[in-house]
């Protein structure tokens, strides 16, 4: 019997899969991991569908995903795949599904935003030490964002919100570079949509913000290489600042799409949708005074990765 498990995370930007070994002394290991930027959200977020050409796209990535279990010999019962914003949203999100299943032989399950969450602690406490004061995750998608306010312990409170990067861009017109208008308009926008999450930081006061997820690993890649600093391949928690962070800020607001991609450790497939997901992050640790900025190498796969051990250990 195979010792290892997979997963599957069918992002609005973004399709993983994670592969992870079981063992005996630890938790798991991962072993092989790859990404595909899919997009499935361009086009129709905005209106509640997934275009052909977005559909296309995911079947071509879970062929893939698909050919890559095999050569890992992980049966079916060892594999978990779920779809997030996109998916939930789209009204032919289901037959898209369907279609997966039948093409691929992959079963895909739309978990609600509130899941999600749950397994983005996961992921998070597997990487980050926590302590027993109250820290707010951030987990910043195409399609939803995830708040979780929790400590070492237990999750105090959790929401998912429909204010991901890709849905910002579409339904607010973002220039390029982006005016003092977007960006009035955005943080408007935050207040408004941001209560029931400024309701529970004014009530636990959190000091510490952890960014779990795409976005934030691209500001941490950008903060290394930019100020030299050496990081273990291995390590789980990855190295950024508010300074830095705030840094980052002003140079992407002031430049267009080329001039970002030129910035050493930008990638191509998230060029577009960082600026309004840097004022996200911005109008968060401003609103709510937060101190300090941690990045979690691991997310929503990673927990389900955990989720998985427990049900095969």
């Amino acid at each position: 019997m195979s010792n290892y498990v997979a997963t599957i995370d069918l992002g609005t930007n973004t399709f993983h899969i994670l592969i992870a070994e079981l063992l005996r002394d630890k938790p798991f290991k991962i072993i092989y991991h790859q990404r595909i930027p899919v997009m499935i959200g361009r086009g129709g977020i905005n209106q509640g569908v997934i275009t052909p050409e977005a559909a296309d796209r995911a079947i071509s990535a879970l062929t893939s995903f698909r050919d890559t279990l095999l050569s890992y010999q992980i049966p079916n019962e060892r594999v978990y795949c779920t779809a997030t914003s996109a998916f939930r949203n789209a009204r032919n999100g289901r037959n898209l599904v369907s279609r997966i299943k039948q093409e691929t032989g992959i079963e895909v399950n739309i978990i609600p935003g509130d899941q999600e969450a749950a397994y983005i602690f996961h992921g998070v406490r597997e990487a980050v030490p926590l302590s027993d004061q109250s820290a707010l995750i951030m987990d910043i998608g195409g399609g939803s964002v995830e708040f979780i306010l929790c400590n070492q312990d237990q999750v105090l409170w959790k929401q998912s919100f429909e204010i991901g990067a890709q849905r910002l861009l579409d339904r607010f017109n973002i220039q390029d570079p982006i005016t003092q208008a977007n960006i009035n308009t955005l943080q408007q926008y935050f207040s408004e949509t941001l209560q029931p999450l400024s309701a529970i930081v004014e009530q636990y006061r959190p000091q510490v913000l952890i960014g779990a997820s795409g976005t934030f690993d691209t500001l941490s890649d950008i903060h290394i290489l930019e100020n030299n600093v050496i990081v273990d391949k291995s390590a789980t928690e990855l190295p950024l600042t508010i300074a830095a962070f705030e840094q980052m800020l002003e140079d992407f607001s002031g430049m267009n799409r080329q001039q970002r991609l030129e910035i050493p450790g930008m990638i191509e497939m998230r060029v577009d949708m960082i600026v309004v997901a840097a004022w996200l992050i911005q109008f968060v640790v401003n609103t709510y005074q937060l101190q300090d900025i941690r990045v979690s190498a691991y997310a929503l796969k990673e927990g389900l990765v955990a989720q998985l051990v427990e049900q095969f250990s």
